[in-house]
């Protein structure tokens, strides 16, 4: 199988725990891997088999903007289910980070892996 893959997507919400953090928006940053078979998309040079990036990015800043979450955990998990459910992906990896988060650290975050691997 093949991966189509996002890097370094950044987008504005709220996100955290501290009361100061529930006010204000903040960068996280999304790596997405997304497992797909581009054999005929690359054969036929057609859109519609493979996994359209510039529809699934769309989708992803939608929900992280209008989402309030405390943890990144949560909206790590929020974003895998979207993606798996909206746009029938069966396994992806994604990474997200919240950059400053700790003063002496360039960013922080998880890393999930959602599915099974063809």
């Amino acid at each position: 199988m093949d991966i189509v893959f996002i890097s370094e997507l950044e987008i504005q919400t709220v996100i955290g725990v501290f009361d100061w953090e529930r006010k204000i928006r903040q960068t996280v940053s999304i790596d997405l891997e997304m497992e797909t078979d581009i054999t005929q998309a690359g054969r036929l040079d057609d859109l519609q088999y493979t996994l359209d990036y510039k529809s699934i990015t769309k989708r992803i800043i939608e929900f992280v903007e209008a989402s309030h979450f405390l943890l990144i955990e949560s909206l790590a998990e929020g974003i895998a289910h979207l993606l798996r459910d909206e746009f029938n992906i069966t396994w992806l990896k994604l990474r997200l980070s919240k950059p400053g988060a700790i003063r002496s650290a360039k960013t922080v975050g998880v890393i999930i892996e959602r599915g099974q691997r063809a």
